[in-house]
């Protein structure tokens, strides 16, 4: 039987700015433009909120989020990978006190 291949969605990458929702993460997308008369390279920003079902995202993490139909009144996003895991902070302060 042949799959059924999903429609195309809009894919974006992103670090993760909050994960203090149930379920939901907030992700800061960054993007580089021109600026319209001087040409200059700008930085502009974008935060979206994303479905992360597992609740595995920690702040600090770059993520793969994908488009979906709404899931709440701001969620259009949902969590598709983990890309790169940001450092667990605090994790070798006690062997460092000991030392």
């Amino acid at each position: 039987m042949k799959e059924q291949s999903s429609p195309h969605r809009k894919v974006r990458t992103g670090i993760v700015t909050s994960d203090k929702m149930n379920k939901t993460v907030v992700v800061r997308v960054d993007r580089m433009s021109k600026h319209p008369l001087y040409g200059k390279p700008v930085l502009k920003m974008k935060k979206y909120m994303a479905h992360d079902e597992a609740n595995e995202c920690r702040v600090g993490d770059r993520i793969i989020i994908e488009e979906t139909r709404p899931l709440s009144c701001l969620k259009r996003w949902r969590v598709a990978e983990i890309v790169e895991r940001a450092p667990l902070l605090g994790t070798n302060a006690p062997e460092e006190a000991e030392a």
